[in-house]
C-alpha cells in the first residue's frame, strides 16, 4: 500500500500547472458583474403655473354683477362692492312688509303731474321710463321732481303679508338730491292705458333708450284714492342708499293679464326680498 501511495504522488507531481500558477483543483470564485443600467431620461421641467392649473379654482365674487338670483343675488350684494355695504349692514332698508301702520292726520301728497315726453330703456334689470322735466310732488313742504318710473315683478312692498302681481316705483328727487319714491301696487284686472303706452315703446335691445312716439298721461297713472303709507327706507337696488322717503299708495291699480305676462317674459322676477323694519315707524293717512 505504501508503494502505491508513492507512485501516485510522483505521477501528480509531474503534471504541468496552468499558466496562472493555480492548481487545477483550486476553486475559482468569480463575481458576476451586473450590467450598468441605461441612464434615465431627465425629467421634463414643469411649465410655470402647472401646479395651480391642476387645483380647483378658488370661488370668488370678483367681477360678479349684482342681480336677483344666483351668485350675484340679494344675499351677496353687500360683498360685491364696498359701495354696496348698506345692502347688508343698513338699518333702514327697503322694501318692508307694512303691518299695523299708525293712522294719523297726514297731509295729502300734492301730485302735480302733466302729460310728459319720455323715453324707455331696458336696463338689464327692469324696464324704466325716463320722464322729461315738469312733473313733481310736494310733501311736507318739500318739492320732489319726477325722474323715472321702474317696474317690479312681483311687488316688492307687501301689505299685511300680501304680495301683489307687480309694483311701479315713481322716483323723485329734490333740489338737494334727496329721494322720495311713490310706490304703486298692481293687481290683476283691467288693462292700464298708461302702462300700455310704456310697453308700446319698448326698445329692441338692452341699454338703448328709445324716445317715445307719444306723451305719457301721468295723471291717469295714479289711483283715485290718494291715501298712503309712509316710512323712511332705502333704494331697493345697490348701493341700497338710505334716507329715502317711501310713499306707498294704499289703493292698488290694475294691469291686464296680457300686460303682466309681457313684462314677465322679459323679467320673471326682479324683486328684492323683504327687509327688517328694525324699529321704524310706519304712518298711514286717514
Amino acid at each position: 500500500m505504501e508503494q502505491l501511495r508513492q507512485r501516485l504522488a510522483g505521477t501528480l507531481s509531474r503534471q504541468a500547472l496552468p499558466d496562472d500558477g493555480a492548481s487545477p483543483y483550486d476553486i475559482k470564485v468569480v463575481a458576476r458583474t451586473q450590467p450598468t443600467p441605461a441612464p434615465r431620461p431627465a425629467a421634463r421641467p414643469r411649465a410655470a403655473g402647472a401646479a395651480a392649473s391642476a387645483l380647483p379654482a378658488r370661488a370668488s365674487l370678483a367681477g360678479v354683477l349684482w342681480s336677483y338670483q344666483g351668485d350675484g343675488g340679494p344675499a351677496a350684494w353687500a360683498s360685491l362692492n364696498p359701495e354696496f355695504r348698506l345692502c347688508g349692514k343698513g338699518q333702514r332698508q327697503s322694501p318692508v312688509d307694512i303691518r299695523g301702520g299708525l293712522a294719523v292726520d297726514l297731509e295729502p301728497v300734492k301730485f302735480a303731474y302733466t302729460d310728459s315726453r319720455f323715453g324707455v330703456i331696458d336696463t338689464g334689470r327692469t324696464v324704466q321710463a325716463n320722464i322729461a322735466a315738469g312733473s313733481h310732488i310736494e310733501i311736507g313742504g318739500q318739492r320732489f321732481e319726477l325722474q323715472h318710473i321702474q317696474f317690479r315683478r312681483p311687488s316688492e312692498e307687501r301689505i299685511d303679508g300680501r304680495q301683489f302681481e307687480m309694483s311701479a316705483h315713481l322716483v323723485h328727487r329734490d333740489a338737494e338730491g334727496k329721494l322720495a319714491v311713490v310706490a304703486l301696487l298692481i293687481d290683476r284686472g283691467p288693462a292700464h292705458p298708461v302702462v300700455q303706452t310704456v310697453w308700446n315703446n319698448l326698445p329692441l335691445e338692452q341699454g338703448e333708450e328709445v324716445p317715445a312716439r307719444a306723451a305719457l298721461g301721468l295723471p291717469m297713472l295714479l289711483p283715485d284714492d290718494r291715501r298712503y303709507y309712509t316710512y323712511m327706507g332705502s333704494l331697493t337696488t345697490p348701493p341700497c342708499s338710505e334716507d329715502v322717503r317711501w310713499i306707498v299708495m294704499r289703493q292698488p291699480v290694475t294691469m291686464s293679464a296680457e300686460q303682466i305676462e309681457l313684462f314677465a317674459r322679459i323679467y320673471p322676477m326682479n324683486a328684492r326680498p323683504i327687509q327688517q323694519l328694525a324699529g321704524r315707524r310706519i304712518l298711514q293717512s286717514q
